[in-house]
């Protein structure tokens, strides 16, 4: 039986997909200028993959008994994230997408532990899918730092 714990992380990255996919979308949409139309365009392109995501642990929720969270459950939390106030300011939107991927890599590190742990294999498996998605779009974000020679 899975732990009370493995259900909240796997809650916790359903609703962050969910909330990315959101300031994906706005930022996507919102950022401004010649040097913003590449970042923003990769950023609309990722909706779907993670729409993917987030209906892939909505599944394994399901199967595993459990409702995936509705909008009035749902903690959203990623600050660095929101669409800047200016809407050409490309180097927060590209810091915010690396802070929010390396927050869903480490949550997926920590889902696939538990998971191993409590013999969930199909969890696991299903995070380390995730977790190779999350780390390829950071990698991609990073060479957009380097582009802008953003420290981070």
């Amino acid at each position: 039986m899975t732990s009370d714990k493995l259900v909240n992380l796997l809650q916790d990255a359903y609703v962050d997909e969910i909330e990315t996919i959101m300031n994906y979308i706005s930022n996507g949409v919102s950022l401004h200028g010649i040097r913003a139309e590449q970042v923003g365009q990769s950023l609309l392109n990722d909706v779907q993959e993670e729409l993917n995501h987030a209906q892939l642990l909505a599944e394994r929720l399901n199967t595993l008994g459990e409702v995936p969270h509705g909008s009035l459950d749902a903690v959203m939390s990623q600050q660095s994230l929101q669409p800047p106030a200016e809407r050409n300011d490309v180097e927060s939107v590209i810091k915010g997408v690396i802070d929010a991927e390396t927050e869903a890599i480490e949550l997926y590190r920590e889902i696939i532990e538990l998971a191993g742990e409590e013999g969930d294999y199909v969890t696991e498996d299903l995070a380390v899918q995730l977790l190779t998605d999350e780390e390829a779009h950071r990698a991609e974000f990073r060479d957009f730092a380097i582009e802008y020679d953003l420290e981070l």
